[in-house]
Order: C-alpha cells, then sequence, then structure tokens
C-alpha cells in the first residue's frame, strides 16, 4: 500500500515541476528581453528636433567655415607631408567637411529636398576647395616625399568600409541624443578620416601620379557614401517627422524623388562594398598562398624572396596577377614554380589568377636583371619605413659583385689567356669593394699564377701584357691584375 501512495504522489508531482521549469525559463527569456531592450533602446531618449537644426546649421559652408577648412587642408597636408599622424589626427578633428555629409543623409531620410539641394553645393564646393589647396601645398612645396601617411591612404580595402558604416552609425547615435557625446563626435572624425584622403588626392595631382589620386578619391568616396547611408538608416529608424508639402502632388513628387536619389546612393554602396570585400579576401587568400609556398622557400645560394617587391593585383575584368621578384644570383627551378602555380589553383580565389615570377640570376639574362632592377626601382617608395630601405640598398650593395660577375665571360677569357701566354697556368676572378671614406667603388680584379722558373722582370712584362689585353678585351680600363705565387 505504501507502495503505490508512492507512485501515485510521484505522478502527481512530476507535470507540476515540468510545469514550473517552463515559467522559469518563459520568466528568463522575459528578462532577458526586458534587459535589452531597455540596454539598446534609443528612441525614448532622442530629440528629433534639436537633432535636425544642429545638422542643419552645419551644412551651410561660409565665412568661418571656409576658413576653418583651408587651415585643416593645410595642417593634414603638412602632417602627411611630414608623416606625423599626430599632427593628421589634429587636423580630422577641426575638419568641417562632415557637415554636408550627414546633410544629405538626413534629407533623403526625411524627404527634405531643399536641405538635400542645399547639402549636395557646399559639399562640391568643400571638396573642390579642398583639393585645390592641397594641390597648390604640394606642389609649391620643395619637399614631397611619399611618406607611409600618403601611401596608406592610395589603397581602401573592406576595413575602410567598416570603419565608414559604424563610425556613421556612432555619429547619428551621438547626434540624435539628447545632450550630444562631444566625445564620440570627436572619435568618429578621427576614425573616419575625411580630410587626409583629400589631401592625398591633392598630393597625387601634384606629383604627376593619378593613380594615388584615384585610390584616395575612391577612399574618400567610400567614406562618404557610408557615413550618409549609416545617417538615413538612423532617422529612418528613429522615425524622424517627414516634411510635408501643402499640395500633395508636389509632396508625392519630392518623395518619389528622394527615394530615388536615396536608392541611387545605395546601390553604389552595396556595389562598392562588394567590390571591396572581393578584393580584400583576394588579397587575404594571395598572402596565405605566398606565406605556404614562395616565403618558405630555401635558397642554396645568394638567392632571396624580397616581399616589398610583390605586387597584388586584383582585377575582375582583365585579369589578376600575383607578381613575385626572386633577387640574386641563384634562380628557382622551373618545376617547383609549376608546383607553386599548382598550389595556387587550390585557393579558390586565385583559380584564374597568373602567378609571375621575375627572376635575375640567369647568367644569360641581362636584359631580366635590368628589368628586376626597374622593378625595384619603381616599388622601393612603397616601403613603408626608412629602416627598411636602408636595409635592401645595403643587401643590394653587397650583392653587386655577384651579379657584376655574370657579365664576364670568364670561360673565355681563360680559354684565351691558355693559347695566348703559355707561362700561365692559372687564372682567378673576383669583385673588390673598395672605397677612400668619400665613395665606394667596385673593380674586377683578376689573379694570375704563372709556371715556376719565370725571372721577376720576365713576370712583370708578362703581367703588364696580361692588364692591357683585358682592359682592352672588356672595354674596361679600371680592372686590375695581381700575380699570385
Amino acid at each position: 500500500m505504501s507502495e503505490n501512495l508512492f507512485q501515485e504522489n510521484n505522478t502527481n508531482t512530476t507535470p507540476d515541476s515540468g510545469e514550473e521549469i517552463k515559467k522559469d525559463f518563459k520568466g528568463l527569456l522575459g528578462n532577458a528581453q526586458k534587459f535589452l531592450f531597455e540596454l539598446l533602446e534609443i528612441r525614448s531618449n532622442t530629440d528629433p528636433i534639436a537633432t535636425k537644426e544642429s545638422i542643419i546649421a552645419d551644412i551651410p559652408f561660409k565665412g568661418h567655415t571656409s576658413w576653418i577648412l583651408i587651415c585643416s587642408i593645410f595642417i593634414a597636408s603638412v602632417g602627411l607631408n611630414a608623416n606625423s599622424t599626430a599632427v593628421v589626427i589634429g587636423a580630422m578633428l577641426i575638419s568641417p567637411l562632415m557637415g554636408p555629409i550627414l546633410g544629405m543623409g538626413l534629407s533623403l531620410a526625411i524627404n527634405d529636398i531643399d536641405m538635400l539641394r542645399r547639402s549636395l553645393k557646399n559639399f562640391t564646393v568643400m571638396v573642390v576647395l579642398s583639393v585645390l589647396t592641397a594641390f597648390l601645398f604640394f606642389y609649391l612645396f620643395p619637399l614631397r616625399d611619399e611618406s607611409s601617411e600618403l601611401l596608406a591612404r592610395t589603397a581602401p580595402d573592406i576595413r575602410d568600409v567598416l570603419i565608414a558604416f559604424f563610425g556613421g552609425l556612432a555619429l547619428v547615435i551621438a547626434r540624435a541624443k539628447k545632450g550630444t557625446i562631444a566625445s564620440v563626435i570627436f572619435g568618429v572624425a578621427i576614425a573616419t578620416a575625411l580630410m587626409p584622403p583629400l589631401c592625398t588626392v591633392g598630393f597625387g595631382l601634384a606629383i604627376g601620379k593619378p593613380l594615388y589620386a584615384l585610390g584616395a578619391m575612391y577612399l574618400f568616396t567610400i567614406n562618404t557614401i557610408f557615413i550618409g547611408l549609416a545617417t538615413f538608416l538612423v532617422v529612418k529608424y528613429l522615425r524622424f517627422p517627414m516634411v510635408r508639402y501643402a499640395n500633395s502632388k508636389r509632396r508625392r513628387f519630392i518623395a518619389r524623388i528622394a527615394s530615388l536619389v536615396g536608392l541611387a546612393v545605395m546601390i553604389p554602396a552595396g556595389i562598392t562594398f562588394y567590390d571591396v570585400l572581393q578584393e580584400s579576401l583576394f588579397r587575404k587568400q594571395a598572402q596565405e598562398f605566398l606565406a605556404d609556398t614562395i616565403e618558405i622557400y630555401e635558397f642554396e645560394g645568394s638567392g632571396r624572396y624580397e616581399n616589398d617587391l610583390t605586387d597584388l593585383h586584383f582585377d575582375k575584368k582583365y585579369g589578376s596577377y600575383i607578381e613575385v621578384a626572386i633577387l640574386g644570383t641563384e634562380e628557382v627551378p622551373e618545376n617547383i614554380v609549376n608546383t607553386w602555380r599548382n598550389r595556387k589553383n587550390s585557393y579558390t580565389r586565385l583559380i584564374d589568377t597568373e602567378l609571375r615570377v621575375l627572376q635575375g640570376g640567369r647568367d644569360d639574362s641581362q636584359q631580366k636583371f635590368d628589368y628586376v632592377n626597374e622593378l625595384y626601382e619603381s616599388k622601393k617608395a612603397e616601403l613603408l619605413t626608412k629602416e627598411e630601405r636602408i636595409r635592401v640598398l645595403e643587401e643590394e650593395v653587397a650583392n653587386l659583385g655577384r651579379y657584376a660577375s655574370q657579365s664576364i665571360p670568364f670561360k673565355e677569357i681563360t680559354a684565351e689567356a691558355k693559347v695566348n701566354y703559355e707561362h700561365v697556368i692559372g687564372i682567378g676572378f673576383s669583385n673588390r669593394i673598395q672605397t677612400d671614406f668619400n665613395k665606394t667603388d667596385t673593380t674586377a680584379l683578376f689573379e694570375v699564377k704563372f709556371k715556376d722558373g719565370l725571372s721577376q722582370n720576365e713576370g712583370q712584362a708578362q703581367m703588364d701584357k696580361i692588364s692591357d689585353w683585358l682592359k682592352v678585351r672588356l672595354k674596361d680600363s679600371t680592372i686590375q691584375v695581381r700575380k699570385v705565387e
């Protein structure tokens, strides 16, 4: 009987326990949902009227604002020229470029075509004035080094898109809050970096490198579009009141125009994001491919792979390629290069990419050696630090002797000497680097060994004849000849 009671009690309590667990779980989910809503909810603490007024106040470009812009352009240009990050940050803090961009995003979101017109006009004037001022500065200023701060603004990637979009979100949310958060505005001004790309556009035009200007303008366009897009989305989410027109037909017309303009902005934004994402993924796989193949290749002699001369070129229309340079006298075997090409095809984004391996170590390839040198000269400005440039140049000087040996037809010289000089039993050749502490020279040195029994006068006469012959034969008056025992 006690056993039956136990079973009865057990059957009665089990459903109650299950219901209690469900209730506790639902309560936990409800509390978590409530907590997250209170944590992330921003509509209740938004002041649409004050936000709109503050953004509209920053749109006009005249008087004080124009002079502030000119000063910030000069400061940014000097900072980029001097490779000073601190000075560039200071220029970004005082730049008024953000005002018209926010105005464009806000006007599209609230259907205000007049505000959009004013924002576009002031934005265009600001951009033209910024580029023109930067161009005049770099054109007239005598020091125009291609610093790392400048070069960093010529090749945007997916990170710049993300920075611009989330920076724009933070900025509009901060502007919409009752009691604007000034520190957020300053931080976004630094993160999105609108001024430095425009200065870099002027720099590229001033030194005659339009690709620099195009890359920097591309970065500025990315920042502008995604800050405007973030503004549009936040204002729509916060449900700012739409502009009303007395004429219903005009209201519908303006709404359609604003919608079309908003769509026209979002479409290139999406295309830009996709293109930059594709290039970023291509570069990531290319770096992985290089790390798994070429960078770990062990050279037996004086050859080396120089990462700073690698060119990763992404082009969907005309074809992408990876170009690497092998410096030194050693040549990578063709079967190894073919192995690298086969390995490349295992990366999904590199299948149609061409692998170009430039080598300067072939004895009969003076033309290719010259081409590698030209490649180095064209790429050395892209080295990010002076220390890196010095290291590469020192290695090149140390290898000059090896390269020079390739231009000496040593086998032919020794064969002719054996026929013409019967007392010679051996010839050696090397390059000699010497300096008088003012300049460093590399000269060709031949060492000649004679048969035993040759008198000193006869030996000296033979040395003079061989020296004259080598200078005429090789067309080099600096050649030195030395007798060895």
